[in-house]
């Protein structure tokens, strides 16, 4: 019986504060926080012949918290790849956000088989999570 090794791994590349002052939304007694993540997916194979999602997201988070967001283990089920970005957050809506650049790279031997990516920021309360769905190549 032929065993398949799944040589999953991923990479951040880049985990940013993109803004040099702090952004302001223009009217943020209508938003929702935290704002859900803005992702995009490519897939590609990689230079060492693995299948790979390369997976870039903005996210606006409280100017008050200096610390970058960590990104947990992305998670596969089924076709649906699930990736967090977590950080400490107040209730409050932030009268300031600061933007974040993350760029990850996902390697996997079932990356072929991913059809959507979803992504949340996570606060260490999950009650006040958001998240995005992003469909792979779209």
């Amino acid at each position: 019986m032929e065993s398949t090794v799944d040589l999953t791994r991923y990479k951040v590349i880049q985990n940013t504060k993109i803004n040099a002052q702090e952004f302001k939304f223009v009217d943020s007694k209508h938003l929702q926080h935290p704002l859900p993540p803005l992702v995009s997916v490519e897939s590609y194979i990689s230079a060492g012949g693995l299948p790979t999602l390369k997976i870039r997201a903005t996210l606006y988070i409280n100017s008050e918290f200096t610390q970058n967001p960590i990104v947990s283990v992305p998670t596969l089920k089924d076709t649906t790849l699930e990736i967090f970005f977590d950080y400490d957050y107040t209730e409050e809506t932030p009268e300031t956000c600061d933007v974040w650049y993350v760029e990850i790279d996902y390697y996997s031997t079932d990356a072929t088989k991913v059809t959507e990516v979803l992504s949340y920021l996570r606060n260490v309360d999950p009650e006040t999570s958001r998240g995005t769905k992003t469909g792979v190549g779209d």
